[in-house]
């Protein structure tokens, strides 16, 4: 089953596309997925989302950025070229050996000025078969630059009114690759399978509790809290509605209050998931700062300046100083973009580990967790971390620590050498 590919794309530049069939390795537990959350994997920046039209298609949508990609000219001065590669697997579980399915397509963009950052933004059909759910593995090569970008995306069936029913949109009607949207914005939503009903929907509170030390024993933050506030929302003839912020917290779209099954959409700072305000360079501190540390930077008028006094007094000087605000706050960045789940990725048990420890030296996925090894994973003297996922309405990207007091040791001597302005990399 392969697909029709059709583009859509931002910015006057011209998109071209074919088809064709791919066969790469399986994806099975033995696997190590490492390199999704290496530095690496923003070589070529990769959003994509699935989103279900009616109940028996899916559709991938793909978004890159220019900035990222080689443009080569011809010679005399342009015009440039780019020419990347998209490709996707489908199995039927991570533990699969079974390809399901394959397909690629080209992306050709032409710009005479190349160095200009836009998106180019296109969609890849599946004709889904059997109603199964399963995973995919999606792949951006950069055919210029031989660089490459992947990552796993479920897609999900059996569960009527699931997530991917919804799409939000842009102002130009083009899809968004994020469900975090900043407070008070008007969220367009596409859901053609509820055309001309109503939905319901829950606003709930943020759950804001940081993450307990990855040694000590605690509960996990529970997710059954009664919502604050409900209303109901009709879903246009098109298929069209829209949902505007609030202040904090999350809302859960329902197409049936008898089902958990639903999307969600979380309010969040500007700029995410990037580190740019005083106080998101504050919160993350928390990790890593004592409790007198903690007050002077919730106290203080300039905690801008705050932060980067605690930077420097750590590593000793200015230039250390920066390198090591470099490396923490480029880790924040990452855990944001590949763990956030009801929370913010920094926020979550992988996150902090992220940040602290770094990326691991392999990871084994599995359809119900993750296991991450720092070192060589028959040395005893080597740190593994295991994420158990956890189902819940809000996210199908949260995963729990299981917490081991063998690791505190390893925590308070990687903490400490944050405090010493050293970047630490396990």
């Amino acid at each position: 089953m392969i697909g029709r590919t059709h583009f859509r794309y931002l910015a006057l530049a011209l998109l071209t596309a074919s088809m064709g069939c791919s066969s790469t390795a399986p994806v099975a537990k033995s696997d190590n997925f490492a390199y999704l959350y290496s530095k690496g994997a923003a070589a070529v920046r990769l959003d994509a989302r699935v989103y279900q039209p009616n109940p028996t298609s899916s559709v991938i949508y793909f978004k890159l950025r220019t900035a990222d990609l080689l443009y080569k000219g011809s010679g005399g001065g342009g015009p440039f070229h780019a020419k990347v590669a998209i490709t996707y697997e489908a199995y039927a579980s991570l533990g699969s050996n079974s390809l399901l399915d394959s397909a690629s397509t080209y992306v050709q963009d032409e710009s005479m000025n190349p160095n200009t950052d836009q998106e180019l933004i296109g969609h890849m059909e599946l004709k889904d078969e059997g109603n199964r759910s399963y995973v995919l593995r999606i792949t951006a090569h950069d055919l210029n630059r031989d660089t490459q970008s992947t990552l796993m995306l479920n897609v999900e069936h059996g569960k009527p009114g699931g997530r991917q029913e919804f799409l939000p949109l842009r102002p130009d009607s083009l899809p968004e690759f994020s469900d975090r949207f900043p407070e008070n914005t008007r969220v367009l939503v596409r859901s053609e399978q509820h055309a001309g009903s109503i939905v319901h929907v829950a606003h709930y509170p943020s759950i804001s509790k940081l993450p307990a030390p990855v040694f000590a024993e605690v509960a996990d933050p529970p997710l059954n809290g009664p919502p604050d506030s409900e209303f109901t929302v009709q879903v246009g003839n098109d298929g069209l509605f829209t949902i505007t912020t609030g202040g904090d917290g999350f809302y859960h779209i329902c197409a049936d209050t008898a089902s958990t099954a639903g999307y969600t959409i979380f309010v969040t700072t500007h700029g995410f998931p990037l580190v740019n305000a005083p106080q998101d360079l504050v919160s993350p501190l928390r990790y890593i700062s004592s409790l007198k540390e903690w007050d002077t930077f919730t106290s203080s008028h300039d905690k801008r300046k705050a932060v980067e006094r605690f930077w420097t007094d750590a590593a000793g000087g200015r230039d250390r100083a920066r390198d090591a605000i470099a490396g923490y706050y480029g880790r924040v960045e990452s855990a944001n973009r590949h763990f956030s789940s009801y929370t913010e990725g920094w926020k979550t048990d992988r996150g902090l580990v992220h940040i602290i420890f770094g990326t691991p030296t392999t990871i084994r996925k599995s359809d119900t967790g993750e296991t991450w090894t720092y070192g060589e994973e028959t040395n005893l003297m080597s740190l593994t971390f295991t994420f158990v996922k956890r189902e819940d309405p809000f996210s199908d990207n949260d995963m729990v620590l299981r917490r081991d007091p063998q690791l505190k040791s390893a925590w308070y001597r990687n903490v400490e050498s944050w405090r010493n302005g050293r970047i630490m990399q396990n």
